[in-house]
């Protein structure tokens, strides 16, 4: 009788920690890591702004997790691979590289769907008021910062800078936003440059202690037909006063950042997430962020795209009536 009384409470018992381990399977949340960017880049804010919204936080099925990374390029390969389940990436590198057209890399990353425009971000290249570089081609021979390896800056600088003939004949320094701003201001470089949405907090702290100037990048990709091999970038101008002492507007160009998503995150996933963050406590919680999301709406949510949208996008931006 014992031994009956004893097997029949280990089953119990077994019973018990199999339900006990369903439970808890049940009640696990999905873990998103959204991949942002560097210090001082407006990557890490789009990241960190989904991250804490409530509206986000309150969705029993996951959780978001958002994480640094050096920009781009690196968002672009981690998202493919599914290290990163969402990211920003920008529209440029989404399209070069599921077409295997990325510089050193014929690798197609057909896994980067696009989720939603985010906002425009624009390059900017620093340099101090009087110092005679007025094109980039007065750059050779100068110390420039160009941006974090692997980040889109970089790439991008790469891109322009080589398109440009300059890029083997400057004195390259890969480093963040923030750090190229404090390396400028100690007189350490003689240039720096940006391709993130401005008002840029590193701009603003070189021009603290610096009489800054933005060189017309504009001029430059006009004259040596930039446009017509990369389409995707469109003209814009930083306009006057966005920084201290600069008081004229600045004729650039830009990319479209792009928040994206692994081909393999769950059309439900996607969809509440858009949700949440293009309803108007979520827009009105983005633009709190940073002044670069004041463009966010439902009838840009489509703009930059020229690849391919996730399942859990089209069944959103369809619904919504901005894409057919």
């Amino acid at each position: 009788m014992k031994q009956k009384h004893l097997i029949t409470t280990m089953g119990v018992v077994f019973l018990f920690a199999i339900s006990l381990i369903f439970c808890s399977a049940s009640f696990a949340k999905e873990r998103v890591v959204f991949g942002g960017g560097p210090a001082g880049g407006t990557f890490q804010v789009v990241a960190n702004g989904v991250q804490v919204f409530d509206g986000i936080k309150s969705i029993p099925d996951f959780k978001v997790q958002a994480q640094s990374s050096a920009g781009s390029v690196e968002n672009l390969r981690k998202t493919n691979s599914g290290k990163q389940q969402m990211s920003v990436v920008y529209s440029g590198h989404v399209y070069l590289g599921s077409n295997g057209m990325m510089k050193n890399d014929t690798k197609k990353y057909t896994d980067v769907l696009a989720v939603a425009w985010l906002y425009g971000a624009p390059a900017q290249l620093v340099v101090r008021k009087g110092s005679g570089i007025n094109s980039v081609k007065d750059l050779v021979g100068k110390k420039v910062g160009v941006g974090n390896a692997g980040s889109g800056a970089f790439a991008n600088c790469d891109l322009f800078f080589n398109h440009m003939g300059v890029w083997d004949k400057i004195e390259r320094n890969a480093m963040g936003y923030n750090d190229a701003a404090q390396a400028f201001g100690n007189k350490q470089l003689d240039a720096f440059w940006l391709f993130t949405a401005f008002p840029s907090g590193a701009v603003i702290m070189a021009a603290q202690t610096n009489d800054i100037a933005l060189v017309n990048l504009d001029a430059d990709a006009s004259a040596s037909g930039f446009y017509k091999k990369y389409p995707y970038f469109a003209k814009l101008a930083v306009p006057a006063n966005t920084y201290k002492g600069v008081d004229y507007n600045s004729p650039s160009f830009q990319d479209s950042a792009l928040w994206v998503a692994n081909s393999k995150v769950s059309t439900n996933v996607v969809y509440k997430m858009l949700a949440a963050i293009y309803s108007d406590a979520g827009l009105k919680h983005m633009k709190a962020q940073k002044k670069t999301f004041k463009n966010m709406a439902l009838k840009t949510g489509a703009d930059g795209v020229v690849t391919p949208f996730h399942p859990g996008a089209i069944k959103f931006w369809k619904e919504k009536g901005i894409l057919k």
